[in-house]
């Protein structure tokens, strides 16, 4: 059975599927996907904590499905601007677990990663699935996966019914 370790950059596909569709990523389905047929090794979701109610509710639906969770505080820096950021943790996760899985899924269109995505495949001879909206994911990164999959309707939540 193939070893998979898992990367969400909860931000990322939070903004991009949210641009693109006017929908959310739908973690059940997208979890049932990326695991069948393989034993989880690791699964980390990383997102930023504004210490509110419903963002810990969602924290601990993705803690139910299995993920870990990982959160940084949000900054809201005196120019106005706002700092939250995964790239770093992501990448030295990714190099961490990649020598124990035979599959690196990492979920995100951030082409800051294709030189990651890149150094795992050589370094530790594991194929990389990237997920990413398609027309919000960066060339590179597409280019650097072994597979990319484009998040379309089987991995998002249906709109709410008013």
């Amino acid at each position: 059975m193939e070893k998979v370790a898992i990367f969400v950059d909860v931000q990322n596909i939070y903004y991009t599927t949210k641009q693109a569709f006017g929908l959310h990523f739908d973690y059940n389905a997208f979890w049932a996907e990326a695991t069948a047929n393989r034993e989880v090794v690791k699964a980390i979701a990383y997102a930023i904590d504004r210490g509110d109610e419903k963002q810990r509710q969602f924290q601990n639906i993705l803690r139910a499905i299995g993920f870990d969770v990982k959160l940084k505080p949000f900054i809201q820096r005196s120019d106005g601007s706002a700092k939250g950021d995964w790239d770093v943790g992501i990448t030295l996760d990714v190099m961490e677990y990649a020598r124990d899985a035979d599959v690196i899924v990492l979920v995100s269109g951030d082409g800051d990663f294709d030189l990651l995505v890149q150094r795992a495949r050589q370094a530790f001879d594991v194929s990389v699935d990237v997920y990413g909206v398609a027309k919000l994911t960066a060339d590179a990164l597409v280019k650097s996966a072994s597979r990319f999959v484009p998040v379309d309707d089987k991995l998002l939540l249906p709109a709410k019914r008013r």
